[in-house]
């Protein structure tokens, strides 16, 4: 696991000022570096050595007559098999590392080379002979890849900040960025919080020749539900395909350990890994908070060590500007701060660590995925009928059954944009003070829905997730919260061969009226005890809510929501409005209180502090 910046040369002082762009990720990897700077490119990378340990294994990695060189970023978990074949082919290798496997791949197979990879990746190739840089970005976005074009300049890097060294940068606020973000609470387009800043979507790769680029999807998810297997075969065949993938996940030449909240994913995870250390936060003493005390109980059934911490929250509030620093886009995710913590926990043990992000996606897990059951009964009233009961709803205080009549109104295209929606497109024009052209939230969701437009209702919730949610929230913070402390996440229900069972799995087999992932605990129960297989999804618990009503942090909120920054972008009397309904409990506004404050340090961190 590492990092890697780079950028097409046009200045005297390549070198120089990409050692500049390298230090600014040091944290991605702080056990070597390493460049490749000629006349046309400067390519560099800094190393968190996991596979080879040795020098040889450093990169940029080159292929025989070193006409190809590539910066990589991830593991590839079939390397030694793709290795034998490459080696049969005449291809010959320097290093034991999996890099290398992708630049004779690349040699051999051309793009193709993306479709014979199982694992999770982010490279950056450069062929003298055909004068053509190619990039690629694994098949769910595990890893970030992000470009800009800067004048004549075309750069590149595993972080947005990487790029703020170069003397071609233009630092600008993408207030198209902001609106989108208070609808989705993170980024969810192409686009960046940065002008001309993009990130490569994920499973799509790029060819960039004479000043061109021209971007490719090379991998789709495809639902496709198979009715004729019963659910014991499923069952199985989720057994063996699981643990399959965490098998490969564990490769390493250091050791592995694994996250571990009383959720169903991360016990899976844990249990079948059969890692030694496994690691855990929590938030008070409050069980709704706490999962420690889950934690140690589930490592005593597995047999293993169990790391624990208490986090204070003076420590949550204090670090907030620094993980902000390092997700190099806001995002309000306010359990990205809980994972900032146990990564650190993780990192002063291992190097490796397991984790069960994905299979809420894959595999249906999410509570709101209920959402359509529950609601079928209510949808036979014929819809011009329900359209003028959520009319009158929409202008009474909104509560649990208010809402539900605005929900049914609607088709689930216009309710359902993934499992945040913080402000209505109404909302956020009536907060913001400055005017952009960001699109509706269903201009955003759209292609994605035209594309399973013949699938029920929950495999439609699942693969916009899967695009948009999974990518740009637990991703973006898996990644830049595990990279800030040089470690290296890996997540084994994210995996092709995961994927290609449960793509195929019937929806009444994923989402029932009584449970969620229903196949799937079915499996981990063979491996984790029924209380933890049955437990009902609660997320990364945090009590944002509590916290924003005690003086100290209601304080720290308003300075925020008062500052110069806010009257630059926001009706600032609105958001103090926001603040005070929280704080009187006449509504839990705690999310839309939390995506305005993350952005506003985010600004601070980037536009103020750093001027």
């Amino acid at each position: 696991m590492c990092g890697f910046v780079g950028f097409t040369n046009k200045i005297n002082n390549a070198s120089s000022v990409l050692g500049k762009m390298m230090d600014r990720i040091r944290h991605r990897g702080p056990d070597s570096d390493g460049k490749y700077v000629d006349e046309k490119i400067a390519m560099g990378f800094r190393r968190l050595s996991i596979i080879d340990l040795s020098d040889k294994g450093s990169q940029p990695i080159f292929n025989e007559d070193k006409s190809i060189v590539i910066t990589f970023n991830g593991e590839i978990y079939n390397y030694m098999d793709l290795k034998k074949e490459l080696l049969e082919a005449g291809h010959q290798f320097y290093t034991n590392t999996d890099t290398e496997v992708i630049v004779h791949g690349y040699e051999q197979w051309g793009k193709d080379i993306l479709n014979k990879l199982r694992g999770m990746f982010a490279f950056i190739i450069f062929d003298k002979k055909k004068d053509t840089i190619f990039g690629a970005r694994d098949f769910f976005g595990i890893k970030p890849l992000y470009y800009a074009f800067m004048g004549e300049t075309f750069m590149w890097g595993s972080e947005i900040k990487s790029f703020l060294d170069h003397p071609a940068f233009k630092k600008e606020l993408n207030e198209t960025a902001l609106e989108n973000f208070l609808t989705f609470q993170y980024s969810p387009t192409s686009e960046t919080f940065f002008k001309n800043v993009y990130k490569l979507p994920a499973a799509h790769f790029f060819t960039y020749e004479n000043g061109k680029m021209n971007i490719e999807r090379y991998w789709e998810i495809k639902f496709d539900a198979d009715e004729k297997p019963e659910l014991e075969d499923w069952v199985n065949d989720i057994t063996d395909v699981f643990k399959n993938s965490v098998e490969a996940h564990k490769i390493a030449d250091v050791e592995v350990g694994s996250f571990l909240s009383s959720g169903v994913d991360s016990s899976y995870v844990a249990a079948v890994a059969d890692v030694d250390k496994t690691f855990t936060v929590g938030f008070g003493e409050d069980e709704r908070y706490n999962e420690i005390g889950y934690a140690k109980e589930f490592s005593k059934y597995i047999g293993k060590e169990n790391t624990s911490e208490v986090i204070k929250p003076e420590e949550y509030w204090g670090n907030f500007a620094k993980i902000q620093y390092h997700m190099d886009e806001p995002l309000a995710d306010p359990a990205a701060v809980a994972l900032f913590f146990v990564c650190r926990l993780a990192a002063r043990k291992v190097k490796v660590v397991l984790s069960g992000e994905g299979a809420d996606e894959i595999f249906g897990g999410y509570n709101i995925y209920h959402n359509p059951d529950d609601m079928a009964s209510y949808n036979k009233i014929p819809k011009p009928i329900r359209k003028g009961i959520g009319a009158v709803a929409e202008h009474l205080p909104h509560k649990h059954g208010i809402n539900f009549l605005i929900r049914g109104s609607k088709d689930l295209e216009e309710r359902f944009i993934g499992n945040a929606y913080i402000f209505s497109e109404k909302e956020r024009k009536e907060l913001l003070r400055i005017k952009t052209n960001a699109p509706a939230a269903m201009e955003i969701t759209k292609p994605f829905y035209d594309k399973v437009k013949d699938k029920d209702d929950v495999t439609k919730m699942q693969y916009l997730d899967l695009h948009l949610w999974m990518t740009g929230d637990i991703l973006l913070k898996a990644d830049k919260m595990s990279m800030a402390h040089s470690l290296e996440l890996r997540v084994p229900f994210l995996d092709k061969k995961v994927m290609g069972l449960a793509q195929r799995i019937p929806k009444r087999y994923r989402v029932t009226k009584e449970n969620t992932k229903y196949a799937m605990r079915i499996a981990a129960l063979r491996a984790c005890p029924p209380q933890t297989a049955n437990k009902k999804k609660l997320g990364f618990p945090v009590p944002i809510r509590v916290w924003l009503k005690e003086d100290n942090y209601y304080n720290k909120v308003k300075k925020a929501f008062t500052s110069e920054t806010a009257k630059k972008y926001f009706n600032t009397e609105k958001l103090v409005h926001l603040l005070d309904q929280h704080r009187a409990g006449e509504y839990d506004n705690s999310r839309k209180i939390w995506t305005v404050y993350s952005f506003l340090v985010w600004y601070e961190v980037y536009f103020v502090d750093q001027k």
